[in-house]
């Protein structure tokens, strides 16, 4: 699950960076002083919008997690990754491409936050993972109850989640790679 949650951090957040560089080489309207400023404030309000948003939920579905059945059907990390990005993939296309045009008005502050976005998402990701570390297993959605899109873990459609063994899978907790060989 935190897997979902952590699929959209890394492009979001490294395409945030580089539209805020590219951002920076242009003056815009406002100048770039005031660009940066309002960028980093922008920065700090996505990254503690995205961490904040839902919690509740996923926290009630944590609370409520079963473990997962023989006829539950989980993906593994890479495949989850995959699946979140190709359903996402005009979004991660678009929201760089806007914020560099946005750079033409107010430097630097759209890739700021579209970074704090990102940033925003690996501190949920690893918010559940210590509550995945804390219970000592790993939380898991169904496939059949994601979105056409393969996203919102924590959506209405999600009736609650799974939960294996911490070495089950190729993900550590909080949705991570895991490093090493894990014994079984």
């Amino acid at each position: 699950m935190a897997v979902v949650v952590r699929a959209g951090a890394a492009p979001l957040f490294w395409a945030g960076v580089c539209a805020a560089g590219i951002g920076a080489l242009v003056p815009g309207l406002t100048g770039r002083r005031i660009g940066g400023l309002a960028g980093a404030a922008l920065f700090l309000v996505a990254l503690a919008v995205v961490f904040h948003a839902r919690r509740g939920r996923y926290a009630a579905l944590v609370g409520s997690a079963v473990r997962a059945a023989k006829l539950d059907v989980l993906q593994d990390r890479a495949v989850s990754v995959r699946a979140w990005r190709r359903g996402h993939r005009w979004w991660l296309l678009l929201a760089p491409a806007a914020a560099v045009a946005s750079a033409f008005a107010v430097p630097i502050a759209g890739g700021l936050l579209l970074a704090g976005c990102g940033a925003g998402l690996w501190l949920k990701a690893a918010w559940v993972g210590r509550r995945e570390l804390a219970g000592g297993v790993l939380l898991w959605v169904r496939v059949d109850w994601l979105d056409a899109r393969a996203g919102r873990p924590a959506g209405k459609t999600v009736k609650g989640f799974r939960t294996t063994g911490i070495a089950a899978g190729d993900a550590a907790p909080g949705g991570a790679r895991r490093r090493t060989a894990a014994l079984v």
